[in-house]
């Protein structure tokens, strides 16, 4: 481990790519989203904030660093 790795943390948060469970659209949420995230396509929840890390409502197929 390195001097630099010691003093700087790296982040909890990640980018989750998310399937939406009505009709398959895949996009990328943030893992601590602040607000409702939408489907680009059919407008379902995809996420929900919930005071720190996001409610996800889809299947999450890949996280992403």
């Amino acid at each position: 481990m390195s001097e630099w790795e010691k003093v700087i943390p790296k982040p909890g948060s990640k980018f989750l790519r998310v399937k939406c469970p009505d009709c398959g659209n895949e996009q990328l949420v943030f893992s601590h989203a602040t607000t409702i995230v939408h489907c680009n396509v059919c407008g379902a929840i995809l996420a929900e904030p919930s005071g720190g890390k996001t409610t996800v409502k889809g299947e999450i197929t890949a996280v992403l660093d």
